[in-house]
């Protein structure tokens, strides 16, 4: 159940203890709260400081919408996969596994060397009328259509993974989590930039804050471009889904697989409550209708859950989307070292070098601790722990 703490226009609704959330979130939480836009707040229990709005929030408004409640990385999410195998039939030099991976999906600032060809990526169509939207986005993008055409199917960087997990049953999963890349980056920050310059911005408490109204041409260029970005983001997953797929049929070659699970948690959707059509934000936090499958994972060596969505209103149907940060990266790298990290990622087939020290489990709350915090939000499906983890 939620703690309702005071917000001044709308209570916020808090399935984390406010006391544990860090001062500069509770600031955060307040200002938006304090918006004359918005409808609701709703915080998960992985809640931690961001960019304008706090990683870990839902936000409702009504006929506004806040650039920086969805973040950069536009439709960032979750796919995972179960497999035909089990634990006794991966080979066992996971080593092999997990350089098949990163052979066959760009991390970091990588990218294809052409693009992958669509026709590899099963039950996903509409490639020519998705690739034609990219002339309508917003014209300081328009140079970056190569880059982003190369990097479809590629990982990125620092919370980005893909891993192959066992669940309870010994059976093995494949998982990954990234976003829209670079393009969904652009597109954020142009945006963002066009909202902090207008009239009705100005009295803001956080200009990062700046939102777009309906009926406004600007409103109508950023969901255009968000909109887009979000679907990239999901063509994204799935093409790398599917290279993964191949890539573990290479080293085992009776694999199958059943229909993926997918989820964005960095996302805007129309939606009505209390009779209300709203816009609402998931920064950090994945849907939770009635009976939606949805994926909430942990660090890179503590494992992740597969839950199903409860339907909730009270946090606008919505659930949290993974552990959640217990301390900046910076900091991570000032307390641990790399053999921190390979001690933490004991039978964790991975790097475990000092340029992933910044992604060690013990930045990260404990995963149990928040799916109990919302035992009324999502049910459990299933617990996964990781046997391969690729980082970029």
């Amino acid at each position: 159940m939620y703690t309702a703490v005071d917000g001044a226009r709308v209570p916020i609704r808090m399935w984390a203890d406010p006391a544990s959330v860090e001062e500069q979130a509770m600031r955060q939480l307040h200002n938006v709260a304090n918006l004359p836009w918005v409808h609701g707040v709703a915080v998960m229990p992985d809640v931690h400081y961001g960019k304008g709005a706090t990683v870990g929030s839902v936000i409702a408004m009504r006929d506004a919408v806040s650039p920086a409640a969805v973040g950069v990385d536009i439709g960032c999410g979750m796919s995972a996969v179960r497999t035909s195998l089990t634990a006794a039939d991966l080979p066992d030099d996971l080593g092999k596994l997990r350089r098949r991976i990163e052979s066959a999906v760009p991390v970091g600032f990588g990218l294809h060397k052409t693009p992958v060809n669509p026709a590899k990526v099963h039950g996903v169509g509409g490639w020519d009328a998705f690739w034609k939207g990219f002339g309508e986005l917003h014209s300081g993008v328009q140079e970056l259509h190569d880059r982003a055409a190369r990097q479809i199917g590629s990982l990125g960087g620092g919370n980005h993974f893909i891993e192959v997990c066992l669940d309870d049953d010994g059976r093995v999963w494949l998982m990954l989590h990234s976003g829209s890349r670079n393009i969904g980056k652009e597109l954020a920050e142009r945006h963002m930039a066009v909202a902090r310059k207008l009239p009705h911005n100005a009295d803001l408490p956080d200009r990062d804050l700046a939102v777009f109204v309906a009926g406004t041409p600007e409103m109508q260029a950023y969901r255009r471009d968000l909109f887009w970005a979000q679907d990239y983001a999901a063509r994204n997953r799935a093409t790398m889904v599917a290279l993964v797929k191949q890539a573990l049929k290479d080293v085992v070659p009776q694999t199958t697989f059943d229909d993926a699970i997918s989820c964005h948690h960095n996302y805007v959707s129309e939606e009505t409550y209390d009779g209300v059509e709203l816009l609402v934000t998931r920064k950090g936090a994945i849907r939770a209708g009635s009976g939606d499958l949805g994926i909430i994972p942990g660090s890179m060596g503590t494992g992740s859950y597969i839950v199903r969505g409860l339907g909730n209103d009270s946090s606008f149907q919505s659930a949290s989307h993974g552990a959640g940060r217990r301390m900046s990266r910076n900091k991570a790298k000032k307390l641990f070292t790399a053999d921190d990290l390979a001690a933490q990622t004991a039978g964790v087939e991975c790097r475990k070098d000092s340029g992933v020290v910044d992604e060690i489990p013990a930045a990260y709350k404990d995963i149990d601790s928040v799916i109990r915090a919302q035992t009324d939000l999502v049910e459990v499906v299933a617990h996964l722990k990781q046997v391969v983890c690729v980082k970029g």
